[in-house]
């Protein structure tokens, strides 16, 4: 029999990780007395930190009441009230809910929704979707198919549909040539993408997918200015649908409540997940453009897919009253406050720092990427595991944050990515990056000598 600690198949499967027993604003504590810092929200989930007061108020009240009914037979007062905020106002043509359990899901129901779109507007040719290299759209075998995580994707290779190709990711750090200006490289992506639905056949491509901010896979990475009208303008000329992946950036995350505000443009479908229910209830959702449902409607009548917990009562309740308390206490503005602050602070500790080549983010969303040699962007030896030292060195020094490896392309490059709660005061985003200073330092002295 195999010596074990624990039954819960944990993500290493070699050592069981400290029981979380509370939380309050910020903080998470551990069961050996420890008060861990957030500061990246587990992965940009608790935007509003632990035990929010009004949101845990508002879950007790819809489980007293109601707790689950199959969509199948019933729809729910907070799944109703949750779309009507979300969309009753049609942001960017955007006109429909549909409530998932996480992002995977959302982006799930995302691809099948264009499919079908397609099917009944009599274009059933259209069943090729672009993405991007070095993006992350989930784990389910779709999303991880859509999704251009190499090192996430390898032991699936043979199980992933063929439908996905990828393109170069709006990466400036590594991809945009020496010499080329930002307009430059939007034109050269913007050619690689009308090749590739070239290639394909432009009348073959149902959807170019992408996050508006690349979150885990590459670290809080922001598209040049212009990119993504081009990527829309592309789009729209072949008769394709852009679907954007915001399960990370969006919700407030990057100070504004839909990431794409900020880039002039709107996706036809679009992807939610983490800062809707701010991790109170597992809940995602997708958004839809009225065009596309109305076409369905008028066609087969229904959305040809499901789940068991769809439009979940508690779920629903839990992320109205997280959207509630980000709108009543004003906190899209304090992201960009709290933001402004963040970016200051890592220019600070880290701008001059010789391994760390990149600070990027937008709002409470930002990472810090290090290399060996910043004149020659050398990433460090993958051997090394350097993200993995520092989570940890960082861990037991109280802070929680998100670093990651395969930056470059699936197998080289570091990042910690940070996604503090919007809740965050001036003092703890100082803790934050104080703490993250202390702990790359440290680590690196280790691997240097």
């Amino acid at each position: 029999m195999s010596t074990r600690t624990s039954r819960v198949l944990h993500r290493s499967l070699r050592e069981t990780p400290p029981k979380a027993i509370g939380g309050e604003g910020v903080y998470l504590f551990a069961e050996d007395g420890r008060r861990i810092i957030d500061a990246s929200g587990g992965a940009a989930v608790s935007c509003l930190g632990h035990q929010h007061p009004r949101v845990i108020a508002a879950m007790a009240k819809q489980a007293s009441t109601l707790a689950y009914a199959h969509t199948a037979f019933f729809s729910s007062e907070p799944a109703e009230a949750l779309a009507e905020r979300l969309v009753g106002h049609e942001p960017g043509g955007l006109a429909y809910a549909y409530f998932v359990s996480g992002g995977s899901e959302a982006i799930e129901a995302s691809i099948k929704l264009a499919r079908q779109y397609f099917i009944e507007r009599g274009e059933p040719q259209r069943q090729h979707f672009i993405a991007r290299r070095q993006s992350y759209h989930g784990n389910t075998l779709g999303a991880l198919a859509a999704g251009g995580n190499a090192w996430r994707r390898a032991p699936y290779a043979p199980l992933l549909s063929e439908a996905f190709s990828h393109v170069t990711p709006a990466f400036a750090y590594h991809e945009k040539r020496d010499g080329e200006s930002d307009a430059q490289f939007v034109a050269r992506l913007a050619a690689e993408l009308e090749a590739e639905f070239q290639r394909l056949g432009p009348n073959t491509v149902a959807a170019f997918l992408a996050e508006p901010v690349v979150g885990a896979t590459a670290g809080a990475v922001t598209a040049p200015d212009g990119y993504f009208k081009a990527m829309r303008e592309i789009c729209d000329r072949h008769g394709a649908l852009l679907i954007l992946d915001e399960v990370m950036s969006g919700m407030g995350r990057t100070g504004t409540t839909h990431a794409w505000e900020q880039e002039g443009i709107a996706p036809d479908i679009q992807a939610i997940a983490k800062g809707l229910g701010g991790g109170y209830q597992p809940i995602g959702a997708m958004l839809a453009s009225g065009k596309i449902i109305d076409t369905i409607r008028s066609g087969s009548g229904a959305f040809q897919h499901g789940h068991t917990y769809l439009a979940h009562p508690l779920a629903c309740a839990a992320a109205l009253a997280v959207q509630d308390v980000i709108r009543e206490d004003g906190l899209l503005d304090r992201v960009k406050e709290r933001g402004r602050q963040l970016e200051q602070r890592l220019t600070e500790r880290f701008g001059n720092h010789r391994h760390v080549g990149d600070i990027r983010g937008r709002g409470l969303f930002w990472a810090i990427e290090l290399v060996a040699d910043r004149a020659t962007r050398t990433s460090f030896d993958p051997a090394l595991k350097l993200n993995q030292k520092i989570k940890a060195e960082a861990f037991a020094n109280g802070l929680g944050c998100y670093p990651g490896g395969g930056t470059v392309d699936g197998v080289r490059g570091d990042h910690v990515l940070l996604a503090p709660p919007y809740i965050a005061s001036t003092e703890e985003i100082d803790l934050i990056v104080d703490k993250l200073g202390t702990a790359v330092d440290k680590v690196l002295r280790s691997v240097n000598h």
